[in-house]
């Protein structure tokens, strides 16, 4: 999940929705992207020795099949550029053949930058190690931990929480998850560097591991690390990113050195975030997140019965508001001021039909509805927030006269079950973590700020880049260089803040031969960004993710 605890919805959509350059080529066993990033770093502080890693037994049900497995709640140690990162182990200490002076222990602010992340693995006991998938999954931000997808999606337990509503609060209940993807594949849930009890040190570290491109590489060596140390190298590999997690996907599935991927989930989808809706004002003339958007606006009016005239059906609705979208109001937001009176005034009502808007805010707004205007809008008559990461929340308006919405209620209702379950697991059933903090998110930490630049392959120098965010040529990339590969994208239809639509329209706009569409699947569900906090939508998920790992990893 994104961007949560302390965040305005505003706020949050502009984390999707910052402007970068690109970069030199890249070949996938040549030379990598320039590492390079300038972000405001922190006093330095001496690495302290890492907790010893955490091996717990366990079992969980799933499909009425018993599932013994071996749970390891540890760190693995990265470097902030390969060259550094081969000359440390797995704790980050010094290789005694590394050929480099140690660092001084009494000058920590000359040490070069490293990331202690934190993950939980779980092993299907009595399985063939080579023979058995591994699937890396983490949320997304940027800069959230990844206790959202442990605790709510494929883990052994998970927390359960009222569906579109705000619990009461706690004791929360945890519970074996019959959904767990244990029974298809071993499962890897990471911390980005900086979150949960993942940590970074070192001169410069904020600079070394909070970019697009720096956290991307920090993934990938930690992924190379993990399979040797557990002897993997020769299992069928696969990416599941929530969130900004997909973008981390589209980069990491590129850069990964010699690591052919089986298959890529990417879950809540945005890759190019000039089709971020909560940004889109910010970026005038570039008007398709407003078209991409309106699918998810009008499954939301939906939802709440705010239509003039409440469809039958959702399925058969959306597909009429995505015909709309792409063809007569397209057509009409990209006349701008040229467009007709008459059209203008056609377009509002008919946009009023879709989302249940007045007709004259709608013209007030010049048919652009932000993400943030919407969730304050939709339900404004009854002083209602609508969610933004699920429309099915809502909550009560924090200021009755703003513009925009001004928090989640999506976020607001999860975000203490979550942190509570999370911590309570971890230290009572995995024995991880004593005396330490979890972080759920950076959000709060002194010089977060994250680089957005980043450098597509075969693309110019990320200095030299204009306009927004876009990792599609990584993933177009990866496609290309691995033919065999698999992609599966999934969300859900009440999702504001990476709507669904958005998804679909970045992969039929891939850079790819038109046969390697024919790689890609898709799955929409009745829920929001985080499709798991359904029970019958999990079921679903896990059935769908299962199918697609048994039918990817042989590579067919």
């Amino acid at each position: 999940m994104g961007y949560k605890n302390g965040w305005t919805a505003a706020a949050a959509g502009l984390m999707l929705l910052c402007v970068v350059p690109m970069g030199l080529a890249q070949e996938k066993t040549a030379a990598k992207k320039d590492e390079k990033v300038v972000v405001a770093g922190t006093p330095v502080t001496p690495a302290p020795v890492p907790t010893a890693d955490s091996t717990t037994d366990g079992a969980v049900t799933v499909g009425g099949h018993v599932i013994a497995y071996r749970a390891v709640a540890g760190t693995l140690t990265v470097g902030s550029t390969d060259a550094q990162d081969a000359t440390l182990d797995a704790e980050g200490k010094l290789l005694s053949d590394a050929g480099v002076k140690p660092p001084d222990k009494d000058k920590p602010e000359e040490a070069q930058a490293t990331a202690r992340m934190f993950y939980v693995a779980y092993f299907k006991k009595d399985a063939a190690a080579e023979q058995r998938p591994v699937t890396f999954l983490y949320n997304g931000g940027p800069g959230s931990s990844t206790m959202w997808l442990h605790m709510g999606s494929f883990g052994p337990r998970r927390v359960v929480t009222p569906d579109g509503e705000h619990q009461v609060g706690g004791p929360y209940k945890i519970v074996n998850n019959d959904s767990s993807l244990l029974d298809v594949s071993d499962v890897v849930f990471i911390d980005a560097p900086g979150t949960g009890f993942s940590r970074i040190f070192g001169k410069d570290k904020e600079k070394a591991f909070w970019g697009v491109d720096p956290d991307a590489h920090a993934f990938d060596r930690f992924i190379r690390r993990f399979l040797t140390k557990y002897e993997r190298w020769n299992s069928p590999k696969y990416l599941l990113g929530e969130s900004y997690g997909t973008p981390r996907s589209a980069v990491l599935s590129a850069v990964l050195q010699n690591v052919d991927l089986n298959g890529i989930i990417l879950l809540s989808q945005i890759l190019s975030f000039d089709d971020a809706a909560d940004g889109a004002k910010f970026n005038p003339g570039v008007d398709q997140a407003y078209a991409l958007a309106l699918p998810s606006y009008a499954a939301a009016a939906y939802y709440h019965k705010k239509l003039p005239s409440q469809p039958a059906a959702l399925a058969p609705f959306l597909a009429e508001v995505e015909q709309y979208a792409m063809g007569d109001y397209m057509s009409a937001l990209l006349q701008g001021s040229d467009l007709p009176a008459a059209r203008k005034q056609a377009a509002a009502e008919k946009l009023h039909g879709y989302t249940g808007l007045p007709v004259a805010l709608l013209l007030k707004a010049n048919l652009r509805m932000t993400g943030g205007m919407f969730e304050k809008d939709l339900q404004f008559d009854e002083d209602t927030t609508t969610g933004r990461l699920d429309s099915r929340y809502k909550g009560p308006d924090l200021d009755p006269l703003s513009e925009e919405a001004e928090h989640d209620p999506q976020s607001d209702a999860l975000g203490a079950a979550y942190t509570a379950a999370i911590n309570n697991y971890l230290r009572k059933d995995l024995k991880y973590g004593d005396q330490q903090t979890y972080k759920p998110n950076a959000y709060q930490d002194a010089g977060f700020v994250w680089d957005m630049r980043h450098q597509v392959p075969n693309g110019p120098p990320a200095t030299h880049q204009w306009g927004g965010t876009n990792v599609m040529p990584d993933l177009a990339y990866a496609m290309k260089s691995n033919p065999k590969m698999k992609v599966m994208l999934a969300g859900g239809y009440y999702d504001l803040a990476t709507p669904f639509f958005e998804g679909m329209y970045e992969m039929h706009h891939l850079p790819i031969p038109e046969k390697l569409q024919g790689n890609i699947r898709y799955h929409y569900y009745g829920s929001g960004h985080m499709v798991y906090v359904n029970e019958g939508v999990l079921r679903q998920f896990h059935a769908d993710v299962a199918a697609f790992i048994l039918g990817t990893d042989s590579g067919q």
